[in-house]
């Protein structure tokens, strides 16, 4: 088993003998789409793109999560904001728009950090085991889920590690269940 890093070195600029000012724009731009497949392949790019997506999709449920929500505006109890319906419609309006922004945005960052923990950790358990399998989402999930709650005791994170790796592993599961040959019936029709 070689350990090459954590594709780090797949971040450099591609060897070439013209400098990037003497390439024609066809050349300039197989160059530069060759460096962003590389730093997407790397584990910084593969983290990243994950956090940012988790942060994108955590936003898009937080704001539908919150335009749900029955409870009074801010989490705030009614006796200090006063009966919602005497307050005027454009407070009351802001007071919602202001909930569904904080609630979204917290909602979005913790989405965006799981999503960047977990990506990072399961491309190095890939770059260290040098294998790519199912066990790398299992592992990867449980270092995540117990690195995210082992602030809270060690029975939290053991919780948190069984409860994120067996999501982990149901997802991967999924996932890969349409790798497999088809069954015999879709050759019959």
């Amino acid at each position: 088993m070689v350990f090459n890093g954590f594709g780090l070195e797949h971040t450099v600029a591609p060897a070439s003998s013209k400098p990037f000012r003497e390439l024609n724009q066809i050349e300039q731009s197989e160059r530069g789409a060759e460096m962003m497949i590389q730093f997407m392949s790397s584990c910084p790019g593969k983290s990243i793109i994950s956090g940012v997506t988790g942060f994108s999709l955590g936003g898009v449920l937080g704001l539908f999560m919150a335009s749900m929500a029955y409870d009074t505006p801010l989490h705030t109890p009614l006796s200090s904001v006063g009966k919602i319906a005497e307050i005027p419609m454009t407070q009351q309006i802001k007071l919602q728009f202001a909930d569904m922004g904080k609630r979204s945005y917290s909602s979005a960052k913790n989405f965006g950090y799981m999503g960047l923990i977990y990506a990072g950790v399961e491309c190095v358990v890939e770059s260290v085991r040098a294998k790519t399998d199912i066990y790398n989402g299992l592992w990867a999930g449980c270092l995540t889920g117990g690195g995210l709650a082992y602030e809270n005791g060690p029975q939290a994170a053991l919780v948190g590690c069984a409860g994120f790796a067996a999501f982990s592993l149901a997802i991967d599961t999924y996932m890969n269940s349409e790798n497999g040959r088809p069954t015999e019936n879709d050759f019959n029709e």
